[in-house]
């Protein structure tokens, strides 16, 4: 990687090395796992011992897992898979979704009666209008975990509390929390959940979508009996082993993982406030996951110090990596801010533990020089 400081880590992660050259030795094992002779039973074998430990890492059954080409895949799955079973149901979902899940909803404005529910301005879900917006015939609530610009934690317990009296599933985005929380699906109450590899060291190009037994999704991909039907296409075996491996690691090192990203936060923003850069944090900073955090710099544009960190060798994001390229607003901002200046001057930095404190050190070097220059 070409020298410089990259903090966009919710963005996408650099691939573990052990699982890497793990994964290099597992390709000389190339069986189709469909297939009925021994080097396909044996691919078939080491398939299924990934979807074992995938499932115990969740506190699921294995036959509840599913293997996708990743987290967008999995959200469309999950959403359309269940949608396509009803005559125009009311479903609900949230307006600072991943665009995986809010723009599938839209897609979908025919086929169902589609309720967005706004955020507060501390960045959590506003959970007495999804009360209040509950009806008979909703089938679907869609709501993400941890939020991937602001790193706010959005209420689920208390969400699958609401809905425990109903019939509606609740589908979860899981993305930007397995690795930074403990995800236990029957704790949280979730009937599907999804997970994708590349954001935990993983490689990119596999995802999980957890389904729980009792819920029937329609298939979006057919043309075989892989996944039990529910997704067709032969398996990629190679980085559904590499996925279950990243994912026991991102277990193991949780506690250590989380306590170096809070660390490097908290320095982040006791340098800031020491340099005397003017700032604040967009949505509830307690509220948090360990590795995000929103910034509103009231004296710049985000475009423009996006641009003048990147020509510094800083690579952080306005938002999500999916959004980029695009000269809208935050669409996640614009819900907890509405049309406030603040929407278009912000910016988004994710850790990891791979980071040193000398780094969080040249980001504020960085933006201290700006802001200088700027006044």
């Amino acid at each position: 990687m070409e020298v410089g400081v990259y903090a966009d880590f919710a963005a996408t992660t650099p691939m573990d090395k052990e699982i890497m050259e793990q994964m290099l030795e597992d390709s000389m094992e190339f069986g189709n796992p469909s297939s009925i002779h021994k080097v396909g039973k044996r691919a078939k074998a080491k398939l299924e011992h990934s979807r074992r430990e995938t499932a115990g890492l969740l506190n699921a059954h294995p036959s509840e897992i599913t293997f996708t080409s990743g987290a967008t895949e999995a959200n469309n799955l999950a959403i359309r898979g269940l949608v396509s079973r009803f005559d125009h149901p009311h479903v609900i979902t949230t307006e600072i979704e991943h665009a995986s899940v809010l723009n599938t909803y839209e897609a979908l404005e025919e086929a169902a009666d589609v309720t967005y529910i706004p955020a507060t301005d501390k960045g959590t879900v506003d959970t007495a209008a999804l009360k209040a917006a509950l009806r008979e015939d909703t089938a679907l609530v869609s709501i993400m975990l941890v939020n991937n610009e602001t790193g706010v934690m959005q209420p689920i317990y208390e969400i699958g509390e609401i809905l425990a009296e109903h019939d509606a599933k609740l589908h979860v985005d899981a993305v930007q929390a397995f690795g930074h929380m403990g995800i236990d699906v029957k704790e949280l109450g979730v009937d599907l959940l999804t997970l994708s590899g590349h954001k935990i060291y993983g490689p990119k190009g596999i995802g999980v979508l957890y389904r729980e037994k009792d819920v029937v999704l329609a298939p979006m991909i057919t043309g075989g009996s892989h996944e039990k039907g529910r997704r067709s296409g032969t398996e990629n075996s190679l980085f559904i082993g590499a996925m279950a491996e990243a994912m026991k690691k991102a277990d193991a090192e949780r506690t250590v993982r989380s306590i170096k990203e809070m660390q490097l936060k908290e320095k982040f923003l006791n340098n800031m406030t020491h340099e005397e850069i003017p700032f604040e944090v967009n949505g509830d900073v307690n509220q948090a996951s360990s590795h995000i955090i929103s910034i509103h710099f009231p004296w710049a544009d985000s475009e423009f110090l996006l641009t003048a960190l990147d020509m510094a060798d800083i690579y952080v994001s306005g938002g999500s990596a999916c959004s980029a390229g695009t000269v809208e607003p935050s669409h996640v901002l614009e819900s907890m801010f509405g049309k406030d200046p603040r929407v278009k001057r912000s910016v988004r930095f994710s850790f990891s533990h791979l980071m040193g404190e000398e780094e969080i050190d040249t980001i504020t070097k960085a933006l201290k020089d700006i802001y200088e220059r700027l006044s």
